[in-house]
């Protein structure tokens, strides 16, 4: 539904500079952009839904600040490792997901790094959650080329590697994996044929300069990354970030609208920290162009809001699932 008068919207050469004078727009001008690139360019009124589980959870040797999953944070977040999940399980939630009224089913697996051992293992999960009629997606730390070839020869969809920060900020969040490295990862998943699931979050201590720049590099990817989750930070005990200051809900929104107008055909979700939102604030998410959600009890390893709760929502805003 791309409307002709505004398919220059679509730019890959933001600048940062650029970028930074759209946050700081008056909020009411900044929403009404955004609003309008998003009537041009996707429903307003729909909402895909995803919902998310953690296959393998725990004993991750990253030590990501905000990540309660770290095996270096593990003794005081009380977050055991645990192996990779049977498949009966994974395709009974997956089900479940199906028939609640998701049409994404998304899987992580707190790993540094895939190995070649656990990829038969995967390519029969994909595959039958693929025979569920649900579009897959996948979160396994980082990729070689020939195993970002073998998920999607077994039929992924979606792999998801966020950037989280910008480069500049990075090394405050982490320092076990590089920022080119997510980079490289990110590239082998493109070149694999595959749809890129890339985002970040917001609420960890960064600059607006920081949240710019995050979003500087990946409006400036080629194509924009199909899926692009912006997740307010869940302060979990025990890990680094756990007493940082809450962020300004309309600061979230406007990364929300500024994700919007310089990546028009993105799905833009909201994704972690929906739990503590108000529904004004995911309102006017909504209103700012988000068009996607998690949906279920959990995310990973924190809270979500309940299927009720979203439902409820969507019948007082007038919003449909996609």
């Amino acid at each position: 539904m791309d409307d002709p008068k505004l398919k220059g919207s679509i730019r890959h050469d933001w600048s940062k500079a650029e970028i930074g004078a759209l946050f700081a727009l008056p909020f009411s001008d900044l929403i009404f952009r955004a609003a309008e690139i998003h009537r041009a360019f996707h429903d307003p009124n729909t909402v895909q839904l995803s919902q998310l589980l953690s296959i393998k959870t725990g004993g991750c040797a990253e030590d990501c600040a905000y990540c309660p999953q770290s095996a270096k944070f593990a003794e005081a977040t009380g977050v055991k490792a645990e192996k990779l999940m049977d498949i009966g399980p994974i395709l009974a939630d997956a089900q479940s997901a199906r028939d609640g009224g998701a049409s994404r089913y998304c899987m992580g697996a707190a790993w540094t790094r895939l190995k070649d051992r656990d990829l038969p293992a995967l390519e029969g999960i994909i595959r039958e959650v693929k025979a569920l009629g649900l579009e897959t997606c996948m979160t396994l730390g980082m990729l070689e080329a020939h195993q970002a070839q073998r998920l999607r020869a077994a039929g992924l969809d979606y792999y998801n590697h966020n950037i989280d920060t910008s480069p500049e900020y990075y090394g405050e969040i982490i320092t076990t994996r590089t920022f080119d490295e997510r980079l490289e990862t990110l590239a082998h998943v493109r070149e694999a044929g595959m749809s890129v699931c890339c985002g970040g979050i917001v609420g960890m201590g960064e600059s607006v300069g920081d949240r710019a720049s995050m979003l500087e590099v990946l409006a400036t990817m080629t194509p924009h990354p199909e899926s692009v989750p912006i997740n307010m930070l869940v302060q979990v005990k025990g890990t680094p970030l756990a007493d940082a200051a809450p962020l300004d809900p309309l600061e979230f929104v406007r990364t929300i609208a500024v994700a919007r107008i310089t990546m028009p055909r993105s799905a833009v979700r909201l994704s972690a920290g929906r739990e503590s939102m108000s529904e004004e604030c995911q309102a006017l998410a909504f209103l700012a162009g988000a068009n996607s959600i998690f949906y279920g009890e959990k995310l990973l390893t924190t809270g979500n809001p309940e299927h009720d709760r979203d439902r409820v929502l969507f019948q007082k805003l007038g919003i449909s699932p996609a």
